[in-house]
């Protein structure tokens, strides 16, 4: 039973930022095809709801950047990336006398 609850809060982990992402998707959709629908009716001035779509790409830019991170960690632990996303190895120095 443990399983399936750590499991079931994995999936939920990973299904809000995708939803918050579709959430900002779909404001950013309605506010262009709003601004571009007025342009069609001549008894309004079109006027395009920056704020609206500016948290609409926040939300899609948050949601996105987590799944995106999410996905390059577990691809890093599991060895399937290319060279360039590989974690750079630290050098180590040398342990003994310091030579100045």
């Amino acid at each position: 039973m443990k399983l399936i609850i750590s499991r079931f809060c994995a999936i939920l982990i990973l299904v809000i930022p995708g939803l918050l992402a579709m959430k900002g998707f779909l404001m950013m959709k309605d506010d262009l095809f709003n601004y571009l629908s007025m342009h069609g009716d001549d008894r309004v001035t079109p006027v395009f709801a920056w704020l609206h779509f500016g948290g609409g790409l926040l939300l899609f830019a948050a949601g996105m950047s987590f799944l995106g991170g999410w996905i390059l960690t577990r691809d890093r632990k599991k060895n399937y990336v290319g060279p360039r996303f590989r974690e750079k190895q630290k050098t180590e120095q040398p342990v003994g006398k310091n030579t100045l």
